[in-house]
């Protein structure tokens, strides 16, 4: 098994990242994933701008061509040289987990394998088919903490000859942190505003500066649990700004819904309570969502569950089918279950 931590993988990647050939790459911090797969795929030597050593897949090409992974993982180049194979929007689709459990036993000579996925739980069968594999590297990215953003505004300020007053940097911390790149593309608008300043100051942090800070679909995911319509808007905006396609908040919340499913069906035989099957099965989450988990627990009944299941699998759907009108058909389904929420609680 190979997992990356957080604060190795600068180090993994320029040292041993040759030494793999297939990557999963996943977490809440979409912006994260796609730096550090873009990072990745730049470090395989292979030309990115050449059609035929470079394949870009969709995770719903996979589930319309089982076999189209391990097709394009084993065809021989037109011209020869190794090929990379980009899978993006992965969760814990069948056919790429079956397709993954035989590359990571018998990882290809002349590919490379990167794959992006959501926030895949502990468990998930995507992670179950990866973690234990040593050909395979997983890489978790999860939202930056203080030391990651520091050292992200450090250096895109640093780009730009600026320093940065130790009042400004703390305004600034505390609205960066839900995606990479929405908080490196928020540094790089302060530090443009600010070229030839010398030092940048707390009002222009404050004047420039938007909240990056929560772009995390976990946010939705949460406001839809409580029934919070306003809350549930105000997410769906930050995650619409923030290019994150409206389909992984369908996905998040489906996989919330499941886990409730686990749970409550834990609750009903055993008879305990939420607070004991959380105990259980809630271990992994934030301390802060435990809470609105819990509740939701109090006021969804196991076939109320099923139903919104049933819901969200049909919405997901949908959008695969109508890809044009994705993102209505996501804010209308999840919108609805807001307010299902609304009304239990």
């Amino acid at each position: 098994m190979a997992e990356i931590k957080s604060h190795e993988f600068d180090g993994f990647l320029q040292n041993a990242a040759r030494n793999y050939r297939v990557f999963v790459i996943y977490g809440p911090d979409r912006g994260l994933v796609s730096e550090r797969a873009a990072q990745i795929a730049a470090k395989t030597g292979v030309d990115l701008n050449d059609a035929f050593s470079l394949i870009k897949l969709d995770v719903g090409d996979l589930q319309n061509d089982a076999g189209r992974l391990l097709d394009e993982v084993n065809a021989i180049g037109l011209f020869g040289g190794e090929k990379l194979v980009w899978i993006r929007g992965a969760a814990n689709e069948k056919a790429l987990i079956d397709s993954m459990q035989i590359i990571a036993e018998g990882p290809p000579e002349a590919s490379f394998v990167i794959i992006e996925a959501g926030d895949l739980k502990k468990g998930a069968g995507l992670r179950k088919v990866a973690e234990p594999a040593r050909s395979v590297a997983t890489i978790p990215c999860y939202a930056d903490d203080a030391r990651a953003l520091n050292g992200l505004i450090d250096t895109e300020l640093a780009n730009e000859g600026l320093r940065i007053a130790p009042a400004a940097r703390q305004a600034l911390l505390e609205l960066l942190g839900g995606d990479r790149i929405a908080s490196r593309n928020e540094v790089r608008k302060l530090a443009l505003y600010c070229r030839g300043q010398g030092t940048i100051e707390e009002n222009h942090v404050m004047e420039i500066i938007g909240d990056a800070s929560a772009i995390s679909t976990d946010d939705a995911v949460d406001a839809i649990l409580k029934g919070d319509s306003e809350a549930f808007l105000h997410a769906m905006q930050k995650i619409a700004s923030s290019k994150t396609p409206m389909f992984l908040v369908l996905q998040g919340c489906l996989r919330q819904f499941q886990m409730l499913d686990t749970m409550r069906a834990e609750m009903d035989e055993k008879r305990i309570a939420p607070a004991q099957v959380m105990q259980t099965h809630g271990r992994h989450l934030h301390f802060r969502r435990k809470p609105i988990i819990e509740q939701a627990l109090k006021t969804w009944s196991a076939p109320a569950i099923a139903r919104e299941m049933n819901r969200l699998q049909s919405a997901i759907l949908q959008t695969r089918q109508r890809a044009s009108l994705e993102d209505t058909i996501a804010t209308q389904t999840l919108l609805a279950t807001t307010l299902q929420s609304a009304r239990r609680g």
